[in-house]
């Protein structure tokens, strides 16, 4: 077996290992991930991996972005633009001069350049450990939103300052003036990409019936923004992540088959797992090569840039979260503005959060190799290094003692999602209930079709009326749960007579497999 084998071989085994340790573990994936690549790397016997850094981040960055955007909740991002503006551009900015100071301070002879770089790309924050640790205690959503909202927009400006950074390093030259001008016209025309494209996918996807077609269509949307907005020095974050919104906001409404949604979340949910996956595994396996040439530097002297970057991160969103918004305040003192006030225990949860992850690994990995005069990029291997362990760091300490903080504090919101959820059933009832009226009246109906369905939404209508306290309880949501556990029953039975036909051979497994599908899409919508 040759070395591209055993990388392949590897990576898979790895990927399923920690996804799989992770469930049994309830412990986000993230945080399982970043200490299982780390070890990853350091198994006798792989291969060294050298990534592409032109390619590293028109690979991964895509399909990150987009599967964010298209499931992002964007009625509340509306209504809190004005924290998620300063937290998205300000606080990134402010991060990255700040890791930038402390890294130039602590390690001897890095270049400010370098530091910069560095300080660009842990300056955005990743919600997907904090985010399911949130969900997992029913923290209230506007805190989830809050968080959600802030590592999408923020790649944004990371990435530009990112990008300026690193040009000042390759070409040698900096402009104040240039940088901003590229920062305003490139997130204008990052969202007019975005915009122009998502317009033209869901026009596409509107004509095409073809479920498999349709999510291929999906999988290269975030990829069609990106691609020609970087090309085109546009913002090729912002694009994807405009081009994500507006396909969320619209595919609801324009895909014919509920076949082609269900079939794009189950492919959405896999494809966001195996890249965050893939990406921490990859570092994991560059890991050595980074160490080893970091022999100039002791082990002590490497653990202590680490925590004091990292320590500088932490430290400077704490700082934010309680001075920040609260001169904000003295400011402007709108009425409007009053309700959507954070308390300081919501504050400390959000400060909290801040943990870094894929985003910041997939940049570190785009650092070019070489400048224009052909010299090493300045620090390139100390760099990554860093970036990773202040991932490790923040993802174990923070993510591993968010929900102790959480459940400390007493942030819940028992019953919002539900009492939300059981309005929308509602009127979904109410809704069937009235279409069963007009239909009465069509020539094709039939009076025993109509009356069976007329009596199964109008008892669904009573348990969610009484559910919302809307009417008395007379036992509907008993009769329910007796119901739903006989359709299990059924459901199981015949799961098994499907099996045994298909071991004697009397269906084929194709055959078995469609009416499986079926009936485990009916096993879904039960709420046992």
């Amino acid at each position: 077996m040759g070395d591209f084998e055993i990388l392949i071989l590897g990576l898979l085994v790895a990927v399923a290992g920690l996804g799989a340790l992770a469930n049994r573990i309830s412990v986000p994936y993230p945080i399982v991930l970043v200490v299982g690549g780390a070890l990853v790397g350091f198994v006798p016997g792989l291969p060294e991996v050298r990534l592409d850094p032109e390619v590293v981040l028109v690979i991964f960055l895509p399909p990150l972005l987009y599967k964010s955007a298209i499931y992002a909740n964007f009625g509340d991002f509306r209504a809190n633009m004005r924290a998620l503006t300063f937290s998205t551009v300000a606080l990134v900015l402010v991060t990255m001069c700040a890791v930038a100071w402390v890294a130039h301070a602590v390690v001897p002879d890095l270049p400010w350049s370098a530091a910069f770089v560095l300080g660009a790309i842990v300056s955005p924050t990743d919600p997907v450990a904090a985010a399911t640790i949130m969900r997992r205690l029913s923290a209230p959503r506007r805190l989830v939103s809050a968080v959600e909202g802030e590592g999408l927009f923020n790649d944004a400006t990371a990435l530009v300052a990112y990008r300026v950074a690193v040009a000042a390093v390759v070409v040698g030259t900096f402009s104040l003036g240039q940088a901003g001008a590229e920062f305003v016209l490139g997130a204008l025309g990052g969202v007019l990409i975005g915009l122009a494209i998502g317009w033209v996918a869901t026009q596409i996807r509107a004509r095409i019936s073809d479920a498999q077609v349709s999510v291929t269509i999906s999988l290269l949307t975030g990829y069609a923004a990106f691609v020609p907005a970087d090309a085109l020095g546009a913002s090729g974050v912002l694009a994807t992540v405009t081009a994500g919104l507006y396909m969320g906001i619209r595919a609801p409404g324009i895909l014919p088959e509920s076949r082609t949604r269900l079939q794009g979340f189950f492919v959405w949910d896999l494809l966001d797992f195996l890249v965050n996956a893939l990406l921490f595994v990859l570092i994991g396996l560059q890991l050595p090569t980074v160490v080893e040439s970091l022999g100039d530097y002791s082990a002590a002297a490497l653990t202590g840039y680490a925590l004091a970057v990292a320590g500088a991160v932490v430290g400077v969103r704490l700082v934010w979260f309680f001075t920040v918004p609260y001169l904000i305040r003295v400011v402007d003192r709108r009425p409007s503005q009053r309700a959507r006030r954070v308390g300081p225990r919501l504050r400390l949860v959000l400060a909290w959060s801040g943990m870094r992850g894929a985003v910041s690994l997939a940049v570190a990995l785009a650092i070019p190799l070489t400048t224009d005069t052909g010299d090493a990029f300045p620090s390139r291997d100390l760099i990554v290094f860093l970036t990773f362990t202040v991932i490790l760091v923040m993802l174990v300490v923070q993510g591993l003692t968010l929900p102790t903080l959480i459940r400390r504090l007493g942030i819940t919101s028992a019953g919002e999602g539900e009492a939300e959820e059981v309005r929308g059933r509602l009127a979904a009832a109410r809704a069937a209930l009235a279409e069963m009226d007009r239909l009465e009246d069509q020539d094709w109906t039939r009076p025993d079709s109509v009356e069976r369905m007329r009596a199964m939404y109008r008892y669904r209508e009573a348990r969610f009326a009484a559910r919302a306290g809307r009417r008395e309880d007379e036992g509907y949501e008993d009769r329910s749960q007796s119901y739903q556990r006989m359709v299990r029953a059924v459901l199981d039975a015949q799961r098994l007579a499907l099996l045994r036909l298909r071991g004697d051979g009397e269906i084929s497994n194709e055959v078995a497999n469609r009416i499986l599908q079926d009936l485990d899409l009916e096993d879904s919508r039960l709420e046992i």
